[in-house]
């Protein structure tokens, strides 16, 4: 394949970078660049930066114009994200919405929804949260146990969440619960979107060790959601799930930051006892083992997006790159920290480049954690992408209140 840029993409990508040029906050490239920022204090400045980019026409690229978007490749949103660079860390309370709700809602909800929901999301004005994960579920999505009822024209939920990336900022979310629990328990779930403002939504952070609350807990105690907030049929919420789920994984191995060019830079500087570390056959190795692995998330994130420009949904292989990334972001920033040496213990400020790589070991694990554990990555791959037998799963068939849990 070519990856140079087309004489079409190459005037996009001079426009962009113009614009880019002459809007960005310059004021904060200094807080964005540094590892020990606390992004959450940055919300202000987000919708600021997404609203002007709206405004003039870049938000959402890949949307179509009547939801809020540019019409756009996806080739084009790749571009325009190279050439953001730095500030696109201000999208991130947005990830979740424009990357994993939205096209949700664009797949299932109504045209006048699409048209009255999307727009404010693409903008900015609107933030969205996915409402999946449970604390007796784990990482088995479908063994949710929020409950919806029906009761006339809606739907009573009663139940928990946690680990919900933005819920305590934001407006929206969509949310998956059981229905039906006489049914195996993939039969029996249901999506709906819900204003986060509603009685009975009640939103408690997670306090990180890094010091941030990007997590939280939500509790559901007899929230009513109209039946018309409902996306897709009533026992279909899986098969609406996977939508969120593989986009989910694209935008997490797309946008996870693994920290080679740092590492690769550090170690050119860095001077060991018997010189430049760079010179180490043991470092040069390991930079190359992760040049390597780096290339290769490159060229399965271009797959990716190749795929999306023929229009077709995005697939189980998005798992390899949100699986290798997170594994390796975590390597990569351990090492940093060993050759560090006893300095490496050392936090913010004071430590060895600016404290980037311990910033990175405390935040790490959860994103071997978001969007799907290393070993249900793992199964997927080997199940849906290199068409290996699958797990036994002793519960596939059986109703889900039948299915044995301690203490019953």
């Amino acid at each position: 394949m070519n990856f140079d840029d087309t004489p079409q993409e190459a005037e996009f990508r001079a426009i962009a970078r113009k614009w880019i040029d002459a809007n960005a906050p310059k004021e904060l490239h200094a807080a964005l660049s540094d590892p020990n920022a606390k992004r959450d204090s940055m919300l202000g400045a987000s919708k600021a930066w997404q609203k002007k980019k709206a405004d003039a026409g870049w938000a959402c690229l890949h949307w179509p114009k009547d939801y809020g978007g540019r019409g756009s490749t996806p080739i084009e949103r790749v571009i325009w994200q190279q050439e953001e660079g730095v500030y696109d860390k201000l999208s991130r309370p947005f990830a979740i919405g424009q990357g994993m709700c939205g096209p949700t809602v664009m797949a299932y909800a109504t045209e006048d929804q699409k048209r009255e929901y999307l727009p404010p999301l693409a903008s900015g004005e609107k933030v969205w949260c996915q409402l999946f994960s449970e604390p007796a579920g784990g990482s088995d999505v479908a063994g949710l146990r929020t409950r919806a009822e029906k009761d006339g024209d809606d739907w009573i939920i009663n139940g928990q969440k946690i680990w919900t990336s933005g819920a305590h900022y934001s407006d929206y979310g969509i949310l998956i619960t059981r229905t039906d629990p006489n049914v195996p328990k993939h039969k029996g779930l249901t999506m709906f979107f819900l204003d986060m403002k509603s009685p009975g939504v009640e939103v408690k952070p997670i306090k990180q060790a890094n010091g941030m609350q990007e997590f939280n807990e939500v509790f559901f105690t007899n929230v009513r959601i109209p039946d018309s907030q409902r996306l897709g049929a009533v026992g279909d919420g899986w098969n609406v799930s996977l939508t969120t789920l593989m986009n989910e994984r694209m935008s997490i191995g797309a946008r996870v930051h693994t920290g080679f060019p740092e590492l690769f830079d550090y170690c050119s500087k860095l001077m060991l006892e018997d010189g430049p570390a760079i010179n180490d056959p043991n470092v040069r190795s390991k930079l190359a083992g992760w040049a390597v692995k780096n290339s290769g998330l490159t060229y399965t994130s271009y797959r990716s997006i190749s795929a999306l420009s023929k229009g077709e949904r995005p697939g189980p292989e998005n798992s390899i790159g949100k699986l290798v990334s997170g594994m390796m972001m975590q390597d990569i920033a351990m090492f940093a920290a060993d050759l560090q040496g006893a300095s490496g213990a050392l936090v913010g400020e004071d430590a060895e480049a600016h404290g980037e790589f311990q910033a990175t070991i405390l935040s790490s694990p959860s994103m071997r954690i978001a969007g799907g554990t290393d070993e249900i990555l793992r199964n997927i791959i080997a199940e849906r992408v290199l068409g290996l037998p699958g797990d036994i799963r002793v519960d596939k068939d059986v109703p889900f209140n039948k299915v044995p849990t301690k203490g019953r």
